[in-house]
């Protein structure tokens, strides 16, 4: 016997903050024996022995089985491969709890019945593959005809939600939020017809041209910073800008039908459904927060009627 330090169960339990009846199972299960016994039969622990036993604390602590712990403890399998295997089995594993956790989050908000709450379930467990099949339907049906289009490509890009492999769960309940949208007939509507109304205004033109809303969208902003009444006289300059340059994208004169015209697009794309899908959309990609449009279309889309009413 060398002159090693030999240390009791006892010590050991102390030094590790194992209990003794553990140290006992690792013991008799040959996970880690002790060096020797007493000449009393009791266990004594070197510190090989010592340190064996921390490495086993921190492997179970870690979630490893103790099959695995035996090995990686007696070298038959690389330490580093268990850890890199254990890591991503935790990865998957905290990417369901934020599922979960998004699901339970966004069912307790909303107080939604059992059925809705099956719905989000279904529609948080989606894979990559069927997500992006849900949302090449939603982006079918309001582009179907016009993707082929530089412009409209783009536009259908803008309006692609990238949910990460690691995401956040204000992401998870931002994609739960769009993945219903994009199932709503009447919002696919919606944005089939600013689609078309898109379109038609494009009719002719080369290249890619600014939407109605982006032609009086800097103008208005302006006037509603300003305190301009929609309808008064001091308007009526901020419209005839915002008319004349949708007049020169359409190539239609500046009349009253014109003006109908776009009071109708600024309508249309004022559709709060709208505003919150653009703002979901920088929520799941990282995208910098979008400004709320609605106050300026409120303020055109005023303006414009008082000025084609009758």
């Amino acid at each position: 016997m060398n002159g090693e330090t030999r240390y009791s169960i006892g010590d050991v339990a102390r030094r590790t903050g194992l209990t003794v009846k553990t140290i006992r199972f690792y013991a008799d299960h040959g996970i880690a024996p002790p060096t020797d016994r007493s000449p009393t039969g009791q266990r004594r622990y070197g510190i090989e022995a010592v340190a064996r036993l921390d490495l086993v604390r921190t492997l179970r602590d870690l979630g490893l089985d103790l099959a695995t712990i035996r090995k990686v403890a007696d070298r038959e399998i690389p330490l580093a491969e268990v850890a890199a295997a254990h890591a991503e089995a935790l990865a998957t594993q905290i990417r369901v709890l934020r599922l979960r956790h998004a699901v339970l989050t966004a069912v307790a908000r909303r107080g939604s019945t059992p059925e809705e709450m099956d719905l989000l379930h279904k529609l948080a467990r989606l894979s990559d593959d069927e997500r992006r099949r849900l949302i090449d339907e939603f982006l079918d049906a309001a582009f179907a005809g016009l993707r082929s289009d530089p412009g409209f490509a783009g536009i259908s890009r803008s309006l692609t939600p990238e949910l990460p492999d690691d995401p956040q769960p204000e992401q998870v309940e931002a994609w739960l939020e769009v993945a219903e949208l994009s199932r709503d007939p009447d919002f696919r509507a919606s944005m089939r017809r600013l689609a078309e109304q898109h379109a038609a205004d494009q009719a002719g033109a080369t290249g890619v041209r600014r939407d109605a809303v982006a032609l009086v969208r800097d103008e208005a902003a302006a006037a509603l910073a300003a305190g301009v009444e929609p309808a008064s006289p001091r308007a009526d300059p901020v419209v005839a800008a915002a008319t004349a340059r949708y007049a020169r994208l359409c190539g239609r004169p500046d009349d009253l039908g014109l003006r109908r015209r776009l009071l109708d697009r600024l309508e249309a794309a004022n559709d709060p459904r709208r505003e919150r899908y653009l703002h979901l959309l920088s929520v799941i990609n990282g995208w910098p927060a979008t400004e709320s449009l609605a106050p300026v279309l409120d303020w055109a889309i005023r303006a414009l009627r008082a000025r084609t009413s009758g």
